[in-house]
């Protein structure tokens, strides 16, 4: 049986996947752990203890005690916010992952670090972006995911350590609320369509983006985790997509279901300039022959189940 540590269990991902993997590995045998207190479902399903990744001997004690031997680790700043603040970036982002995989050697776990479309750059083939290519962002945020990719790598190699991850598109789901990145309109425009029948894009019209709906990312969280060790070519940093749009197209698959909705434009310049450094789509060619990667959701689908579930937290008829 499992025993699963998750590192930033509050965040975009984590509040999500650290139910999922209770529900699939008993609650009993995962821990969660972030620097701020848990509520609401992922406080009341299990165990969750305070720590914070900066600090190596607060890790070193939380992994001799829980013994995991695998670890989620999920602590990080989201683009738009690491921007904002490149030196907590760099802290949480390269000094944490540092800490959790030295941590990790001693109590031999498997790791789980997930890196992102911002490990590119604006010099990387933007469509249909190899699994290996140039990588030079321009962001503090890929520089993190670049470096983070590599330390992962290295530790695999120089220690044996399992380390293995996946590169993420932008992410939605319908129950985090957006919170600092530059995919974050591909979340809110779903709320305030049903809000408000309205909605101001900070993206330009025309800015294509991978994107990925929530059980989606889960699944390629678990999935990467579980497959055979001897079947993976590559270790850290699989592309994964499921879909690619831009402002225009999501709202008009909105359209289909709430025909007044409207969209104008208030361009965020910094925001914008992360989106166009990104890719417009990757190859992810790799993770589907190494470990059977598949998406379930497309643009359509995921537009209907987002608003199903949206009406009902929002008790929107």
């Amino acid at each position: 049986m499992k025993r699963i540590l998750v590192t930033g269990a509050l965040g975009q991902i984590g509040s999500e996947l650290t139910l999922l993997l209770r529900e699939r590995y008993g609650a009993e045998n995962v821990l969660a752990t972030d620097i701020r207190e848990p509520s609401g479902k992922l406080a009341e399903s299990g165990h969750f203890e305070m720590l914070n990744c900066t600090s190596q001997a607060a890790i070193l004690d939380m992994f001799k005690k829980f013994n995991p031997d695998t670890v989620y680790h999920l602590a990080a700043l989201l683009s738009a916010v690491a921007e904002a603040k490149p030196q907590m970036a760099w802290d949480v982002g390269l000094n944490g992952l540092f800490k959790v995989l030295e941590a990790a050697r001693e109590v031999n776990a498997a790791v789980f670090t997930p890196s992102s479309i911002g490990a590119f750059g604006p010099t990387t083939p933007l469509d249909n972006t190899p699994q290996d290519t140039i990588q030079r962002p321009t962001t503090m945020y890929g520089v993190t995911k670049v470096a983070g990719e590599l330390l992962c790598d290295y530790y695999h190699k120089r220690f044996g350590l399992d380390t293995r991850g996946v590169r993420y598109p932008g992410i939605i789901s319908y129950e985090t609320l957006p919170g600092g990145g530059t995919t974050d309109y591909a979340v809110d425009i779903y709320y305030k369509a049903l809000q408000d029948g309205h909605y101001t894009c900070f993206l330009k019209q025309g800015t294509s983006l991978d994107m990925m709906y929530m059980p989606d990312a889960l699944e390629a969280a678990v999935n990467i985790m579980e497959a055979d060790a001897g079947a993976l070519k590559h270790r850290n940093a699989f592309n994964v997509t499921a879909m690619h749009f831009t402002p225009e197209e999501i709202a008009a698959e909105i359209r289909k279901h709430i025909p007044g909705f409207s969209m104008d434009y208030d361009v965020d310049p910094i925001r914008q300039g992360i989106a166009d450094s990104w890719p417009n789509y990757m190859d992810d060619s790799a993770a589907r022959e190494e470990w059977g990667w598949k998406p379930a959701y497309d643009l359509a689908s995921m537009t209907v189940d987002m608003l199903a579930n949206l009406r009902k937290k929002l008790n929107i008829s």
